[in-house]
């Protein structure tokens, strides 16, 4: 719910502020969240517009903006015999990405 919701984002401010002290400082950092209800009460709002909490806005039904819709996924894109063989051959595709590989998702995205 929305009091909860309120609670994850002081954590996140916090964390933002000791981990990425530099984006804190000058404000360069975005929330991505979804239309989930309790991300869009009044109170919800008003607190990230209080702590200016930039957001990126999430279109409704838009699954193409998580990362792993367009980068996991369509590698994924094969016949499974059972979650066996998913689990195993998740994990070896999921071995081969490198950290650029997923900065460059996100600058697609």
């Amino acid at each position: 719910n929305q009091v909860f919701y309120k609670k994850v984002l002081r954590r996140l401010r916090e964390s933002v502020r000791r981990n990425q002290s530099e984006k804190w400082r000058t404000g360069d950092w975005f929330l991505h969240h979804d239309n989930v209800p309790a991300h869009k009460p009044i109170s919800v709002c008003q607190f990230l517009d209080k702590n200016k909490m930039n957001t990126v806005p999430h279109p409704p039904y838009s699954p193409d903006l998580a990362p792993a819709d367009f980068l996991l996924f369509p590698q994924l894109k094969m016949r499974f015999e059972d979650i066996n063989v998913i689990q195993r051959e998740s994990q070896k595709v999921l071995d081969t990405f490198k950290e650029d590989d997923f900065q460059r998702c996100f600058q697609q995205w």
